[in-house]
């Protein structure tokens, strides 16, 4: 009873029509669009409803007993309704992933009412895809829930979206009668907002007319909210130069990131782009083997950075290092070898080194020669600038194995960057005082992502498939074995450049 039988032949009849006259190319396709339009609207003024599709009135109302009559839908240009707007038809955390932009306007569903369901009819019209339906009102089974109205989803959705939306202002429609208490979406917005700061406005608002009670959430009336942040979009970029950094290709793997992040530990974290960049909602922790590193990173991280930047600048001009002048830098790599083998000073070393490479020799001497870069103010600024998004993290020296995935929340993600064996990086080699990696060490690594895996928790690992036509066979053959997603990350390297991949065991 959405529709009299009359009116419900004339819909259908009118449908075919269109169809038939889009199918013969005799109406184009903005013409067919713009009479489909018509027809949503103009069905809606004999629908024998309250306003939605979930159900039809029992009798028939007088609205629903007048004739269908299509008119043409009316829409008059102004500034922001013009033909360069872009409309999409998409999930809205799978379309942020793809667009950028100034200002967002969200406006969710706030109840465990499914859209899905109250407007079917019109969908069907719409697709007219004749599709199998179910119950008394005859909605379509095979539809897409949204999480945004699932209680066990909803803060999920928005943890995702905050995270993967790339646009510099954030509005967003809420209420405190919603799924979602707007006390724990506004504290979820602060992790995403620049310096923590969310703005929020209320006014109180007319509840919908089926809801019988005006008081609900503990006699509190209805309140609107607007809730707005600037998005904190930038990416840090570690001041470390070291080998493997994934700084060029953080969007690409963030947005491959799940929709929860409890827990995200940087498994092989190095210079530390990866899991300092990572919006997690409990914490970052940052496990790396090689303690020269590790000791770096903690140094950057634990001192102020305006004393750490004056240190460093006293200690340059000490030693009058300089670009390019390999006396001076022989000169200070000696006294960092033999008299003061701290973190400052090999962070020092590497600034001044051949393209910033850290390598020892067996006796864990500092042995690369001087290279053409120098402690600048874009040094200094990536200094001051190092922070670690999440509200919380923890570094950790030591090697991944020895790490207990059991002992981690299961909403943990365990993110692994690895030497890449197939390639001819510097440090994979066994022979610069510390262990190579080799097909021994790649192989022990992918057992013990398989155990995670079977343990349950989501992992994602960067590799390269295939370098200057060698492939590495191991990693195909486990990915195939365990049916893992390979997504296409992006090209890295000048002279020999590789394709990065990003394998994964979640959608």
């Amino acid at each position: 009873m959405y529709f009299t039988e009359e009116n419900a032949i004339k819909i259908d009849g009118i449908r075919i029509d269109m169809e038939e006259l889009y199918k013969d190319n005799i109406l184009e396709y903005n013409e067919y669009s713009f009479l489909l339009a018509s027809l949503l609207e103009s069905v809606t003024k004999v629908s024998n409803t309250s306003g939605t599709y979930q159900a039809y009135f029992k009798f028939w109302e007088s609205r629903s007993s007048k004739l269908l009559v299509l008119r043409p839908l009316e829409m008059t240009e102004t500034l922001s309704v013009n033909k360069n707007n872009i409309v999409y038809n998409k999930n809205t955390n799978q379309l942020v992933r793809e667009i950028s932009g100034d200002i967002a306007y969200i406006d969710p569903p706030y109840t465990t009412t499914q859209y899905v369901n109250s407007y079917h009819v019109l969908e069907t019209i719409a697709k007219y895809d004749y599709p199998e339906v179910f119950g008394i009102t005859g909605r379509r089974k095979k539809r897409e829930f949204s999480g945004y109205s699932n209680n066990k989803l909803a803060l999920y959705e928005f943890e995702d979206l905050f995270r993967q939306i790339d646009f510099e202002h954030i509005l967003v429609s809420y209420s405190n009668q919603s799924i979602v208490p707007i006390e724990e979406i506004i504290e979820l917005a602060r992790k995403f907002a620049v310096d923590n700061i969310v703005h929020v406005e209320s006014n109180e608002y007319r509840e919908y007319s089926t809801n019988n009670l005006s008081y609900k959430r503990k006699g509190n009336k209805l309140k609107e909210y607007i809730i707005y942040f600037r998005k904190n979009r930038g990416n840090i970029k570690s001041p470390l130069n070291y080998s493997g950094s994934k700084d060029v290709l953080l969007p690409s793997i963030f947005k491959e990131l799940p929709k929860h992040v409890g827990t995200f530990v940087d498994m092989m974290g190095g210079a530390f782009n990866v899991g300092a960049n990572v919006f997690a909602i409990d914490k970052v922790i940052y496990n790396e083997f090689n303690p020269f590193i590790f000791d770096i990173i903690d140094m950057l991280l634990s001192n102020d950075k305006v004393s750490l930047v004056k240190e460093i600048q006293e200690t340059v001009n000490q030693y009058s290092l300089e670009k390019k002048n390999k006396e001076n830098y022989i000169n200070f790599r000696n006294i960092y070898n033999n008299l003061k083998k701290t973190p400052l000073n090999l962070f020092i070393l590497q600034m001044y080194s051949f393209q910033n490479i850290i390598r020892f020799n067996s006796k864990h001497q500092m042995n690369t020669p001087t290279g053409n870069n120098e402690f600048n103010e874009g040094s200094i600024q990536r200094i001051k600038n190092f922070n670690v998004k999440s509200t919380s993290f923890e570094l950790i020296n030591g090697n991944y194995l020895d790490l207990d995935p059991t002992m981690y929340p299961k909403d943990t993600i365990f993110y692994f960057d690895p030497p890449y064996f197939i390639t001819n990086s510097e440090y994979i080699d066994g022979k610069r005082g510390m262990n190579g990696w080799d097909s021994n060490q790649e192989t022990e690594l992918l057992q013990y992502i398989s155990k995670l895996n079977d343990l349950g928790y989501k992992f994602m690992l960067s590799n390269v498939l295939e370098h200057r036509g060698k492939m590495n066979n191991i990693l195909i053959e486990w990915i195939d074995t365990h049916d893992f997603e390979v997504v296409d990350i992006g090209r890295t390297g000048i002279k020999f450049p590789r394709y990065e991949v990003l394998i994964k065991n979640f959608d």
